[in-house]
């Protein structure tokens, strides 16, 4: 008998139990990037907390289809091409195939579509359009806007009334609207902006407009599950409700709203705005993604997450311990669903590790049928996704000194502890710690690995 999986709902605030529409074709639509520079841990998070997710539904369902957007028009990307001085089609390729290679490096699968803002312009123009005809959106001085206040439930995913939404908010002041809370559909371009051809002139789409679209297009007009980061939750995912429910005629848009918590440093939000930005792709030269993916996933997904040195090497060392227990399989053992539980429990991640922790210490004493398992149960969060074999040489290919260099700094080090200089021989063995490399005295030898 299959486990239950359970999800808390952000449109509910509760956590309610995850039945799709239909069991045969589970739709998933995720927010993606916005590709205006290169990818940091806190964009990572949504990437691996819901590539969780896909694992899980595929587990249990025959069919899902994951769709996960890529936002390549923009403001943000037409001030970062100009800062750049690089075409704006170059810019977002670029940035693009950088995330794309963050996915790759932090073992995520490819969702089943990711679909791009400027391939679907024709759909939103139908979809407001649409809006307009139904008298939800109005034009005025070749701009559209969703007249907020002519859809009732507005409000209900961030959980507030439209006068305390528009308060807590940043909005967009214009004489053109109608309402201050209202939110362009369509704006014209400037002369050195993206534009293409519309009924209310060349323009180029609202950001909130691209999610509604392509989700229609790749999913239909309800579907089960819409992600994404705690920011998106209002107005963006608020908008996309409203404008998709009224240009669709339909009750629901997403059954399920589900959202990721920050990553903090320091406590402080991670953004290009507080300048504490780490870019993925600045780690991929210095640390295996299977120790990043494990770091984001010692979290709960509603949790905020703080990344500091000190999660990674912990990251780092279970890793480490992890392969000590590596078992090549062909085919994976059967994990059951007491291992499983966690995950279905609302992806309680830190509860799983804490199962691979126990599983671990049962295949250092048990058989191979326990590493097996042990292994199996890894790589179904994808971690020790790679042979030990080449995780030792990624160790060794990144480590800061050579075998010969190591092999010397051991010889002086005994030298000194035979002329009892202790002081010498301490500073030896803590220069080979900072340069990733762990020394033991047994038996009179002293043997050296990577940490």
């Amino acid at each position: 008998m299959s486990l239950d999986i359970f999800l808390t709902n952000n449109l509910t605030n509760k956590k309610e139990k995850f039945i799709p529409q239909d069991k045969n074709n589970v739709k998933m639509y995720v927010c993606g990037p916005t590709v205006y520079d290169d990818p940091h841990i806190g964009n990572a998070r949504p990437v691996v907390v819901f590539d969780i997710l896909f694992k899980i539904l595929k587990n249990e369902y025959s069919n899902v289809t994951y769709v996960r957007n890529i936002t390549d028009v923009d403001d943000k990307i037409i001030k970062s091409s100009k800062e750049k001085n690089i075409s704006i089609s170059d810019l977002t390729k670029e940035i693009t195939q950088s995330f794309n290679e963050d996915c790759t490096y932090l073992n995520c699968e490819k969702p089943n579509y990711q679909p791009k803002a400027t391939d679907h312009i024709p759909e939103m123009i139908v979809m407001i359009s649409q809006l307009i005809k139904k008298g939800f959106a109005y034009e005025n001085k070749q701009h559209v806007y969703f007249e907020v206040q002519k859809f009732k439930d507005y409000g209900q995913l961030s959980n507030k009334k439209l006068d305390e939404l528009v308060a807590g908010s940043r909005i967009e002041v214009s004489d053109n609207k109608k309402n201050p809370e209202d939110f362009v559909l369509w704006k014209p371009s400037e002369t050195d902006e993206p534009s293409w051809d519309s009924p209310w002139g060349k323009g180029r789409p609202g950001w909130h407009l691209e999610c509604s679209a392509m989700s229609k297009k790749y999913l239909g007009k309800e579907f089960d599950i819409h992600g994404g980061g705690v920011d998106l939750l209002f107005p963006h995912h608020e908008n996309e409700i409203a404008q998709s429910r009224c240009a669709n005629g339909t009750k629901i848009f997403a059954k399920f709203w589900m959202h990721n918590a920050f990553i903090t440093m320091s406590n402080e939000k991670m953004a290009k705005s507080q300048g504490n930005i780490l870019k993925i792709k600045d780690f991929r030269n210095k640390i295996s993604g299977q120790v990043l993916r494990l770091a984001l996933l010692s979290a709960h997904y509603k949790q905020p997450l703080d990344w500091n040195d000190k999660l990674l090497d912990n990251c780092q060392n279970t890793i480490n311990k992890w392969y000590n227990s590596y078992l090549d399989i062909e085919n994976n053992s059967k994990i059951s669903d007491e291992i499983l539980q966690p995950l279905y429990d609302d992806l309680n991640t830190p509860g799983y590790i804490a199962n691979l922790h126990q599983l671990y210490e049962k295949a250092q004493k048990g058989n191979d049928e326990d590493k097996s398992l042990f292994v199996s149960a890894c790589q179904f969060v994808g971690l020790l996704n790679e042979s030990k074999e080449n995780w030792l040489k990624f160790k060794i290919s990144k480590a800061l000194i050579s075998e010969k260099e190591i092999l010397q700094k051991i010889q002086e080090r005994n030298k000194a502890r035979e002329n009892k200089n202790y002081e010498e021989a301490d500073k030896i063995r803590k220069e080979l710690l900072d340069k990733g490399v762990l020394i033991e005295d047994k038996d009179g030898k002293t043997t050296w690995k990577f940490k």
